[in-house]
């Protein structure tokens, strides 16, 4: 009577070489996503300014902090500069997608949005061309971005919006808000887009934050309640100088359960009265 043999059970070195093995190709793709994760660290750090601009009676300061699981990186982006008719440039961005890629085209739309507005004092021109330049480019991202020119002497400000978030203000006589500017699409959608262009006077002292959306909405906080919860934290803390101020903006994002990145800019200004709102 014949018997059907089992099959040989593996030896325990098999089982021991298995699993060697599996060890070290899971170990090797930990250690390139690890790489991937500090080169966009190391993009997102290069390529963020050092310093902003300073003039007398406005103070600015920015945050930038990567998502808290630390890999969703390289997306947001903020930049200040002086144009060459001694006005501020102040901008705030989000590219689409968190990674080396990501990181790589936050540079270059920050560097031709920084570019053109050397050129353009009107920032919806600043946003179009800027858009139009980023199609040429024939690259699959996109970005949503804000962008203020501050004349310093007048205290006029105009600003343009690109599919971002609101922004918000407060004033010293104790008025706060959060801006409901018309808006154009994202950068890199469509081209010849139209950027409208808002124009608001700082003539009472106050602060007006620009932020990113990792700042306002997560899993545990919808935009809207994010927004209102900003609004409350500046108009009760608008006397705290511009660094101080956005320490405390970009700690509230904790309360978004801060899956994605978040970008805070502040601009901090004493007296230069209409609503900036």
């Amino acid at each position: 009577m014949n018997r059907r043999r089992t099959p040989r059970s593996a030896s325990a070195e098999d089982l021991l070489s298995t699993l060697q093995h599996l060890t070290a190709r899971a170990r090797k793709e930990v250690e390139l996503h690890q790489a991937r994760v500090e080169l966009a660290q190391a993009l997102q750090r290069k390529m963020l300014p050092a310093a902003l601009p300073v003039f007398a009676g406005l103070q600015t300061a920015a945050r930038y902090a990567p998502a808290r699981d630390g890999l969703d990186i390289g997306g947001d982006w903020y930049d200040g500069f002086v144009l060459p008719d001694g006005s501020l440039g102040l901008a705030i961005g989000d590219v689409q997608g968190h990674d080396v890629e990501a990181a790589a085209f936050m540079g270059q739309v920050r560097i031709a949005m920084r570019a053109i507005a050397s050129s353009a004092a009107d920032p919806g021109e600043v946003m179009g061309r800027t858009n139009d330049l980023i199609l040429s480019m024939d690259s699959t991202l996109f970005a949503t971005s804000t962008f203020l020119r501050l004349d310093p002497r007048t205290r006029e400000l105009w600003s343009a919006r690109a599919g971002h978030v609101a922004s918000v203000w407060a004033t010293a006589d104790g008025r706060s808000g959060i801006t409901a500017d018309a808006g154009g699409l994202p950068l890199g959608i469509e081209l010849r887009q139209h950027y409208p262009v808002t124009r608001r006077e700082l003539d009472v002292a106050g602060a007006f934050v620009l932020l990113t959306d990792g700042v306002i909405e997560g899993p545990s906080l919808p935009i809207d309640d994010g927004l209102d919860r900003i609004r409350r934290l500046v108009s009760a803390h608008v006397g705290a100088d511009a660094e101080e101020l956005a320490d405390r903006v970009l700690e509230a994002a904790v309360f978004t359960g801060h899956e994605d990145d978040a970008a805070v800019l502040v601009l901090r200004h004493g007296d230069g009265s209409s609503d900036p709102g």
